[in-house]
């Protein structure tokens, strides 16, 4: 028995080399700002696995290259492990213009080309101008509107080297204040003399209309100085403060649409849409939603109209947050899985979103024509497939990876599944060998799971609250079933067995929500309120049988 479990172990320790020597090299690259004016310095990273540096030789043509730094890091995870190194480098254009950063060879690959965008050199000269260290700060708007999404932007001017140094930006009463994003770092000649910047961006929201005070940026530190001093940590002790600035708050217009959202802009497209469908079988529409001047946490939820004649199931939303123009702008893509029920002409509406419009200060409404889709009959006689497969995955009918990607992105998963079955077969193996008698009878411990009468542990109850917070429906849906003890088999028994009725009146708002008929902002507002305390269950812990049920589920089960 001894030598076929080695064997065993043998072919196991092969193929989880084979799932660790599997990882591709894969090098990117980003600037940290797309948009500079000359004289000024963009930072170029490049993200690489192959262990070999970068070659900066084609940018020495129309840029001046500095601040060469490199940080590796090293991550075991997925059966593997990954070393990346990233390498930032300093580029000062030598001209203006629309110019290409060139693909960068890295090894055996070559990155992506970047446009730069270099406007002329700036010329206000800030009034500290001169000083070794100053600072100056600016919001995006200096009349906005109550709740809109001000970008406050503080830079630190510094002429000579900093050895240590803290930058604050106080905030007023009657303002939220939120530091976004990490600190942007290049160089700025101003007036023949080269300035190290420290770019911190801040969103500011104000709470009411009026006149606003802000005060200025504050920054405490040392610079460099002579040998000794440096040695001993005595540098020349240096300060700065931006002066106050003052925004005047203007009032939610009377004719203001509600939920009440101030933008700079708001455009809504369709990123794919599908050409044909088949009854009973998933299509899949993607919306994407550009936002000028507000975080993600300010948006409504993107979602489709009710689609009659169809199911609608939505995936989660895909966000990504950048700071152009001084102030904040959010791209949310979200897909939907359309599964129509009967063949014929499927209509679709238009996704709508009303937004006030800050600059030309007037309602607006973003949205999308209808569309219409001929669904044909089903191709078979059974069930209909890809229903429960559609919120989670790739629809029946639409394509997944790409030209030539199949082969070389789905390999590593049965790479992994045999390592999994063959491990399941040994321990299987070794229970059998030593198996004790079925007869033996343990006694259930204090907080066995399977103890229905057991309290709620406290990290279940806060990953929850972390839930309603953060995560999307499915999330609520499955933590919430988890706490019921014994587990529900689905949200439909977990609302059943909820003792409250404004929670399961929330969960009953969430499912309409979820599937693509109610508010998701209001729903998720109510399932805060509800649960703030916590799930109320039942004394009877006995689960429902479905097989009882009169009528079947209002949501199909996913």
């Amino acid at each position: 028995m001894k030598p076929m479990v080695q064997g065993l172990l043998q072919m196991l320790a092969c193929l989880l080399l084979l799932v660790s020597l599997d990882a591709t090299a894969k090098t990117r690259a980003w600037l940290d700002r797309d948009n500079i004016a000359l004289g000024e310095t963009t930072t170029l990273n490049i993200e690489t696995d192959t262990g070999t540096a970068p070659d900066y030789a084609p940018l020495q043509a129309d840029f001046a290259i500095s601040g060469h730094t490199s940080r590796r890091q090293v991550e075991l995870g997925g059966g593997k492990v990954t070393s990346r190194t990233l390498y930032a480098v300093a580029l000062q254009p030598r001209r203006q213009g629309v110019l290409t950063i060139p693909g960068i060879a890295v090894g055996g690959e070559r990155t992506n080309p970047l446009p730069l965008t270099v406007g002329p050199g700036n010329a206000a000269t800030p009034s500290q101008a001169g000083a070794d260290v100053f600072l100056e700060s600016e919001p995006d708007d200096d009349s906005p509107y109550v709740q809109q999404a001000v970008g406050w932007t503080v830079r630190l001017y510094s002429a000579v080297p900093l050895v240590s140094g803290q930058l604050d930006q106080p905030a007023p009463p009657g303002v939220s204040l939120t530091q976004v994003g990490e600190d942007l770092r290049f160089d700025r000649q101003i007036g023949g003399r080269d300035y190290s910047v420290v770019e911190r961006h801040y969103l500011l929201v104000p709470d009411r209309s009026g006149e606003l005070e802000v005060p200025g940026a504050v920054f405490r530190g040392r610079g460099v100085s002579g040998f000794f001093d440096d040695l001993m940590g005595r540098g020349d002790s240096l300060q700065a403060k931006a002066p106050a600035s003052t925004l005047t708050v203007q009032p939610i217009p009377a004719q203001a649409p509600q939920p009440w959202l101030p933008l700079q802009g708001l455009e809504l497209r369709y990123l794919a849409t599908p050409q044909s469908a088949e009854a009973g079988a998933a299509a899949t529409l993607t919306v994407e939603a550009v936002v000028d001047g507000a975080s993600a946490s300010q948006l409504p939820e993107l979602r489709l109209p009710e689609v009659e004649g169809a199911q609608v199931f939505p995936e989660p939303v895909q966000t990504e947050e950048r700071w152009v123009d001084g102030r904040p702008q959010v791209t949310l893509r979200r897909q939907f899985a359309l599964v129509p029920a009967q063949e014929g002409t499927l209509r679709i509406p238009g996704p709508q979103m009303a937004w006030w419009d800050a600059v030309a200060g007037q309602a607006r409404t973003a949205e999308l024509p209808a569309l219409a889709l001929e669904v044909s009959a089903a191709a078979n006689s059974g069930p209909a497939t890809g229903i429960s497969g559609a919120p989670s995955g790739t629809p029946d009918g639409v394509a997944g990876a790409g030209p030539g990607q199949g082969a070389a992105a789905n390999h590593q998963p049965w790479v992994i599944a045999t390592v999994v079955f063959g491990l399941a077969w040994l321990l299987t193996l070794l229970w059998g060998l030593h198996r004790v008698p079925a007869t033996a009878s343990v006694p259930r411990a204090v907080g066995d799971p399977a103890d229905p009468g057991r309290s709620q542990p406290a990290a279940d109850l806060s990953g929850f609250a972390r839930s309603l917070d953060h995560g999307d429906f499915d999330e609520v849906a499955a933590r919430l079933c988890g706490l019921a003890r014994p587990p529900a088999a689905d949200i439909d028994e977990a609302r059943a067995r909820l003792a409250d009725s404004a929670q399961r009146e929330a969960v009953a708002a969430m499912q309409r929500a979820r599937w693509g008929g109610g508010d998701g902002v209001v729903a998720r507002q109510q399932l805060r309120s509800a649960f703030a305390a916590g799930p109320q269950w039942n004394e009877s812990h006995a689960p429902v049988a479905s097989s009882t049920a009169l009528l079947p589920p209002l949501y199909p089960p996913r």
